[in-house]
Parts: structure tokens; sequence; C-alpha cells
């Protein structure tokens, strides 16, 4: 395609909200894309709105031919992270673009580009501004519909990645589980066994309210730690912290939260579920009005057979203890008694055994993959 015009993209409501929904309108009419909440893509690219931005910074750019818009990607500076691996490193995310290949070329030489004008020396991607951002390219799964929590991506653009010179970083995997009617004996007799050994108990709240001012900060204090190891994570800083304990556990059906804690109420693992809301935002468009806020409130009272596995973290010296059968020995009830068959794990690093062995005494079957890809500047 010739006559490609990329337009860098202003800090506006406005323009991020045109940025946005070219993203969704891209999509129209597959049956596997899960359109992202509006709202929240453009609060995460505005920087009074995300406080990622106290340590990161970006750009954004879209793609218009014959004036109408055919692309968009995102350069992200994580300053935290470069700190943290030692490394000069931009990241690229939020990509969408037609299929030809010259809108694609023309979109990533414009980020490479600021990147280097950065003094970066690599861009990897796609990842956002924290690893609660939407991170990986779909490269295995295209005929499974999509979650709230991760990307749907055409089967083109991997391939046009690949011929632009990126390769592998890490790989993703994801599972569906099958929610079993009861939970499977083994586990049932592994959580009596470590309760009893570590002398550890599971925390029930009253209300949203007490769990955020009991546990909110311990919680993400906890994932901090939990996940200081994994690929590029950096951990959330209290504003962060503050910010995801306002956006995500005003709305979580208590039952779908567990929380293990010491002998002196010290929390040592956290699993976080919520019903599955691939179809409330289909329904919405990703928007919330005019309609789209009763699709949104359907989907959050858990009107789906389908569960959403969030995040679980477990304290470094509990791990590979069997803590996660104390887990799921108090989820699987009550992902029964809200009628759930179904449990999306979402993102887990595919080299991340420990992960991987919680599931070997559920029926699953391994339905999609996922890539962060990597270029020398």
């Amino acid at each position: 395609m010739s006559d490609i015009d990329i337009r860098a993209v202003k800090p506006t409501k406005a323009e991020y909200t045109k940025y946005t929904q070219f993203g969704i309108d891209l999509y129209k009419g597959n049956p596997c894309f899960v359109p992202p909440l509006v709202m929240d893509d453009v609060n995460t690219l505005l920087p009074d709105k995300n406080p990622a931005f106290e340590f990161c910074e970006s750009q954004s750019w879209m793609a218009y031919a014959d004036g109408r818009p055919v692309g968009r990607i995102t350069a992200i500076i994580n300053r935290k992270a470069n700190e943290k691996f030692g490394e000069k490193a931009a990241r690229f995310g939020f990509v969408d673009f037609i299929e030809d290949f010259d809108v694609a070329k023309a979109l990533f030489d414009t980020a490479e580009a600021w990147a280097r004008e950065k003094g970066m020396t690599k861009i990897a991607g796609p990842l956002g501004f924290s690893d609660m951002d939407h991170e990986g390219m779909l490269t295995f799964g295209f005929d499974e519909m999509s979650t709230m929590a991760t990307i749907y991506n055409y089967p083109y653009y991997p391939e046009f990645v690949e011929r632009l010179g990126f390769r592998k970083e890490v790989d993703y995997v994801e599972y569906r589980i099958t929610v079993p009617e009861q939970v499977p004996e083994k586990y049932a007799r592994i959580a009596s066994i470590v309760e009893r050994r570590f002398n550890l108990k599971v925390k029930r709240m009253p209300s949203r309210k007490e769990l955020a001012a009991r546990y909110g900060q311990a919680i993400f204090d906890l994932i901090n730690e939990a996940y200081s190891g994994l690929y590029g994570y950096v951990s959330l800083s209290p504003r962060q912290i503050q910010h995801y304990i306002k956006m995500y556990l005003g709305i979580l059906k208590l039952d779908n939260i567990c929380l293990i804690v010491d002998e002196n109420d010290s929390l040592v693992c956290v699993g976080i579920s919520m019903p599955s809301m691939s179809q409330a935002l289909r329904k919405s468009g990703g928007r919330l009005f005019p309609f789209g806020w009763w699709h949104l409130m359907r989907g959050l009272s858990g009107n789906t057979d389908v569960v959403d596995l969030l995040l679980i973290a477990v304290k470094p010296e509990y791990q590979s203890k069997g803590v996660n059968a104390m887990l799921f020995n108090e989820l699987i009830p009550a992902f029964n008694s809200h009628g759930y068959r179904i449990a999306e794990s979402n993102v887990e690093l595919e080299g991340n055994e420990n992960v991987q062995k919680q599931w070997d005494y559920f029926e699953r079957r391994l339905h999609r993959r996922r890539r962060v890809y990597t270029k020398d500047l």
C-alpha cells in the first residue's frame, strides 16, 4: 500500500478514544474477539490517569491510507524495568493493523525510530505499561474466544512481525479447564495436610469494603513478592496498588476470592477469579452507554458458566508445598454454587512448572498460545 500516513496521537481523551475504537472496529464480525472497555484502555494510555507514568513514557501513532485509519501502535519506555533488568529496552503494545505488510512495517519503523532516538537498544512486545496490562501476541487458538484479560489478534500478525525481524522472547500458554463437581480427592487430602502442617487457614471476609481495607495492600504486596522473579515483572508502586485496589476489589464476588493466612494473620496465598466478561463485553461493544452497562452488570453478577482465573500468588517460602490445594479446596465449591462449568487459566509462562503442575488433577486442554517478541535496534 502506498501513501501511508503515520500520525502521532495527542494525549487527549478524544484522540485515545478514536485510537481505541479503531482496535475494536478492525474485528467487527469476528466471533472470537472480546473488546476492551473503551474507557479502561483510554485511561491506561492517558498520562494523567495511569500511575505507571511515574516511571514510564510513551508515544502512540495511527496509520492512515486514503484518509481512513488502517493501523495503530504504542511505544513505551518503562524506566523502572530497564533499571531492574539492566537494559535499554522499549516496548510496543496496543498494536493493530489491517492485513497489509506495508502498514505494519510503517508502524513498527516509526516506533523503532522513536525508541532509538530515546537511546534504546531493543524493543519487545506486545507489552503494556505494567504487568497488569495485556501482553503476548496470539500465535495459536485463533478460533477460540478471547478473555477480558488477553489480547486477540488475526493470524497474520505474528507472520508480519516475524518478517520484520522479531524473534521469540517468551511464550505463554492458556488452558481451558473443566470445573469438577467435587474437589479432586488428592487435592482435598493435601489441603488438609498443608493446613495442619503450616497452621494455615482460609480467611473469609464479610464485605468488599473490609476486604479492601484489611487486605488490599497485602494482596498486592504478595503479588509483588511472588511474581518478582517472573519474566519482565516490575513491582507495582504504591500509587499503582491503590489504583488497582479501587479498580478491582470493589466489584469482585467475595467467594471468588480466596485468602489463606498463617497463624499471625499474614497473607501467604491469594487466588482471584471472576465470572467471564467475554460475552458481556462483546454485547456492550466495549462501551457503557447507551446500554452497555446493562450487559456488563449482568456479566459481573455471574450470568455465565465460565470463570476467569485472574491470578494466583503464593508467598515464595510456601511455593511447591501444596498451598494451592487449599486454594482450590475453597474455590471449587464456590464455582459450582455459581454454575461455573469451565475455568479459563489466562496467561501462564510456558516454562513456569510450578503453575503448570497445579492443573495435573483437572481435565483440561491447552487452547491458546501467545508470544512476546523482541528485536535489537
